[in-house]
């Protein structure tokens, strides 16, 4: 039977729709525009023809690039899956013949970020911390990755914007998506997965820790945390829970670092290194489904920290926690996962960042809020400024 992609109960296609997608990852920039078509899918029963129409636009020879939103993965497990439309994209890639250059023309250098606040109050967010710490008493899990989000106003050049970030705090996985009616700036530290032929290499991350206020303090705090009881306890219960998911889809699976930290212009993370050996030709709606979303951003046991997860955080996440990346015609692929990364409206001018921290039974509110303005200070840094950049555009030569 001839697959018909616009029959009932497949993803939106969307034609000579606008799409623009600027890669880093590892330094290595790819810049894709102009997609032949874009898959769209809102709605949970759509999902999986979504990944259909990938897998076949894929083996007819093109590069697919795009992301998928953290609610994406509810749809993957029975217990968690909900019949629901979608206002943001589950899934939205564009399908294109090749990358078309290796920088990010940026036009205009001038943007304006206002009234950045949180979307809960501190006291508000006390109490949600006071209900994980009762699940992890009841034993129904041992962490939950919470989530409350930065919103703030914006006016000007979001790729403007991107750059500024990026100066100012860069970052080893960093994406910008452009679209019609949104766009997206992830600074991600983090990467979700990166497949090449059958190898398959995770980094979750979990652990965050102040950076000193000069050279010498700056390596004490560096040891202490490399040490803490805590952070190290929750990294390996992550590295633990990517082991297993990666199981489900692997052989040979593998942890060959642990408590990897590395320094940021403002904080400490830590990571560590799951690798396996997977079926090259494994579909991509089948991977997903073991790894997405990644652990580190759920908590342990997965589905049951995605269960509390929705039941109180105050809204959706969207792009945060979700995956951005691309997919050869090769099948390998490469994913980071949005951490540290905006969300702008583009008809209402109005952007959110989520933010997270993995909180245990000897979490504190005080603390952990305190975690989340750390992250934050990158943006909130440019809190009703107008800025313009003058270094010169985004441009790369192709690395050979």
């Amino acid at each position: 039977m001839t697959f018909n992609p616009f029959q009932k109960g497949h993803p939106d296609f969307l034609k000579g729709t606008v799409m623009h997608l600027f890669f880093q990852f590892e330094k290595k920039p790819l810049f894709f525009t102009n997609p032949e078509i874009i898959i769209s899918c809102f709605h949970s029963l759509k999902l999986s023809s979504a990944f259909q129409e990938i897998e076949q636009l894929m083996d007819a020879g093109y590069y697919l690039a795009g992301f998928l939103s953290y609610e994406a993965g509810y749809c993957f497990e029975k217990k968690l899956y909900q019949n629901k439309k979608y206002n943001f994209p589950l899934l939205h890639f564009g399908a294109f013949k090749k990358p078309c250059s290796f920088y990010l023309p940026i036009g205009s250098k001038t943007f304006c970020l206002k009234n950045i606040k949180t979307n809960i109050s501190q006291t508000l967010y006390a109490n949600d911390i006071d209900v994980i710490r009762e699940h992890i008493e009841l034993g129904d899990v041992y962490q939950i990755t919470y989530c409350l989000k930065q919103k703030f106003s914006f006016k000007g050049n979001p790729r403007a914007l991107y750059q500024k970030l990026l100066q100012n705090q860069p970052v080893p996985y960093p994406a910008y998506i452009e679209t019609d009616q949104f766009n997206i700036l992830s600074l991600s530290p983090e990467r979700f997965f990166k497949k090449t032929h059958n190898h398959i290499i995770t980094e979750p991350m979990k652990g965050t820790w102040f950076r000193g206020k000069n050279i010498f303090n700056d390596m004490k705090e560096r040891w202490r945390f490399q040490y803490d009881t805590k952070n190290r306890a929750e990294n390996v219960m992550i590295a633990d829970l990517l082991r297993n998911d990666l199981g489900r889809i692997g052989k040979r699976v593998r942890a060959p670092k642990l408590f990897t930290v590395t320094p940021y212009k403002t904080l400490f993370q830590m990571t560590s290194t799951v690798t396996a050996k997977i079926p090259h030709h494994i579909s991509f709606y089948e991977l997903f489904a073991a790894l997405f979303p990644s652990g580190s951003v759920t908590g342990a046991p997965k589905i049951r920290a995605m269960e509390i997860i929705r039941d109180i955080e105050p809204e959706e996440r969207k792009i945060y926690t979700g995956a951005i990346g691309y997919i050869t015609p090769e099948r390998n692929c490469y994913f980071n996962i949005p951490i540290r990364s905006l969300l702008i409206d583009k008809i209402s001018g109005q952007g959110e960042m989520g933010v997270g921290g993995g909180i245990v039974w000897d979490s504190t509110a005080d603390g952990e809020w305190k975690e989340g303005i750390l992250k934050s200070a990158f943006l909130t840094s440019l809190n009703n400024k107008e800025e313009e950049i003058f270094p010169s555009p985004l441009s790369f030569h192709k690395n050979e």
